[in-house]
């Protein structure tokens, strides 16, 4: 009887027998709770919440407490990114990081400094480039590159990793003969009178990755640390990692084995390989220290908006005749589809086109049946362009729309230019998807975008970029609420994961996740939100970031 009535009082108000655990309480802070707000929060040993309230009413109810002086500080439930990559993330680290150039002249600056740090006959990696970003807007060429580097071999991913551009050292390197009018399946090389200039999109791209050394298990180790810091630096407690390999998978099962995993990581496998083949035939994967699992696969269907890779139902506004591609031919994708439902895998696809989308939609259809009904919290990654029309399907079938809010603010500057004004109805329509009734998920895709999720807050609520351009902010009708860009962060990424139970929330009974911050971004203008600092990341009760500074009792 003293058991069961322990139970109930935790449930009902987070009381437990004081000798029952060592407990640690944050106190004087503003803590954005689940019902409302709190000054103190409460958490035991196992990383598990058991008090949030007053000052008083916490300092009273557990008087040996172990206490910590929040100093007035905010806190959030711990902020989930729901799409990023956290390996390319960390090789993007120790490569040269060609984000924000705004010439090839730039560009060749970076590289020349990146290739002093490394030897001579080593492959010259870097990603981040955006074509849109330069006067010419027009995709390089492999000659733009070789006066500075004729014989070492250059590979540059563009920004959203859709296309890669590279030079003739490497276009030698590749064992087949570029030259005519053939494409791969899901991919293209660029020509000029037959001839490939040095850009290969998409499925083209595995063309010159095949020729470059892969990173092996100790460099990926270091990659995943190098990661691990930005994103908990930048007060993430959780990502939901897009297309995690086998080998990979097991590297991070070794960092969780030894204590090295300092945030939650949600993996997805990457498409119809060894991962998918491993969660059929020995289930769903769950380290048992609860920070790393895989119970999804992440799929594509297209390609990019930016490289004009992403399928649309009409032509390219910008680019007559060209509609797009399938990364994935529809009968594959169905194939796959249907080998995970039948391993209870959960499906996260990759559709950015409003074609792209509909075939996802379509396939889920055909796919999960009746089951559609059900709990299957299948997902679309990104959903930029979509038909309205099919923007009520993804509710009826019960869809996840997992987006990243600062797509949109990066690329307003040109989405016009590709889409033409009718098709910017569906674009980025964050608020179409809420009132239509469907589950969003927020993330940043980085390395694509930039790791912050306070950037990602800030794209939501203003569509504007950092200069606070334009004025009433970009299809100004398709913002978000702060709160609901915060739920969307966090418990709308808890429920895409299958933890809404654990995460997402500051509650009695879930994971001591937080994200602190100096500023509270409710009581500051948007436009403060970016310059908030995140000042303490915690991860089942444990600081794995920055620190509350003196202790009391």
């Amino acid at each position: 009887m003293r058991t069961i009535l322990a139970v109930l009082l935790l449930a009902l108000g987070g009381m437990q027998p004081a000798a029952a655990q060592k407990t640690t309480l944050l106190t004087h802070a503003r803590v954005h709770a689940q019902g409302g707000m709190a000054e103190a929060v409460a958490w035991d040993t196992s990383g598990r919440i058991v008090g949030v309230g007053t000052d008083a009413a916490l300092g009273a109810q557990f008087a040996d407490a172990q206490r910590i002086d929040a100093g007035g500080r905010t806190v959030l439930p711990g902020l989930i990114d729901a799409h990023g990559h956290v390996l390319g993330l960390g090789l993007s680290l120790l490569n040269a990081d060609l984000r924000g150039t705004r010439s090839k002249a730039e560009i060749i600056g970076r590289l020349r400094k990146q290739a002093t740090v490394m030897p001579a006959d080593a492959w010259l990696v870097g990603r981040g480039w955006d074509q849109n970003d330069w006067p010419e807007k027009a995709f390089p060429t492999a000659a733009d590159l070789d006066a500075a580097f004729p014989q070492q071999p250059v590979y540059l991913s563009r920004v959203d990793g859709h296309a890669a551009w590279v030079n003739s050292a490497a276009l030698r390197r590749i064992a087949r003969d570029l030259d005519g009018d053939w494409q791969p399946d899901g991919g293209r090389i660029e020509r000029r009178d037959g001839k490939p200039t040095g850009v290969f999109v998409d499925g083209a791209m595995d063309l010159p990755e095949a020729v470059m050394p892969k990173p092996d298990a100790a460099l990926k180790r270091k990659a995943y640390e190098l990661a691990f810091a930005v994103l908990v630096a930048n007060g993430l407690t959780g990502v939901h990692d897009a297309g995690v390999s086998r080998d990979d998978l097991l590297v991070l099962r070794g960092l969780a084995d030894t204590g090295r995993l300092p945030l939650r990581i949600y993996a997805m496998a990457d498409a119809d390989g060894a991962a998918l083949d491993a969660l059929c035939r020995d289930g769903l994967y769950a380290h048992a220290g609860g920070r790393l699992q895989m119970r999804a696969v992440k799929l594509y269907v297209d390609g990019a908006l930016g490289s004009r890779g992403a399928a649309l139902n009409a032509d390219y506004s910008d680019d007559p005749g060209n509609r797009g591609l399938f990364v994935t031919a529809p009968e594959e994708f169905r194939r796959i589809a249907a080998k995970a439902k039948g391993c209870g895998v959960q499906v996260a696809t990759h559709a950015i086109g409003d074609r792209g989308n509909r075939l996802v939609l379509d396939t889920y259809a055909q796919v999960l049946g009746d089951a559609a009904s059900g709990d299957h919290r299948w997902r679309v990654e990104h959903a930029q362009i979509v038909d309205p029309a099919d923007i009520a399907r993804f509710a009826q079938l019960r869809v996840i729309a997992s987006m990243q809010p600062t797509h949109a603010t990066s690329d307003m500057p040109w989405a016009q230019a590709r889409l033409g004004r009718e098709r910017l109805a569906g674009a980025y329509a964050w608020r179409r998807f809420v009132d239509a009734g469907v589950p969003l998920a927020l993330g940043s895709d980085f390395p694509v975008e930039q790791v912050s999720p306070l950037l990602g807050l800030y794209a939501a609520v203003t569509r504007q970029d950092l200069a606070g351009k334009p004025r009433q902010g970009w299809l100004p009708a398709q913002r978000l609420s702060l709160a609901e860009a915060v739920r969307g962060f966090s418990a709308g990424a808890a429920f895409a994961e299958f933890a809404e139970s654990q995460l997402g929330a500051i509650a009695v009974g879930r994971r001591a996740d937080f994200t602190v911050l100096k500023d509270d971004p409710f009581a500051i203008p948007a436009r403060g939100i970016p310059l908030d600092r995140v000042e303490v990341t915690v991860v089942d009760g444990t600081v794995v970031f920055g620190g509350f500074g003196r202790k009391g009792r």
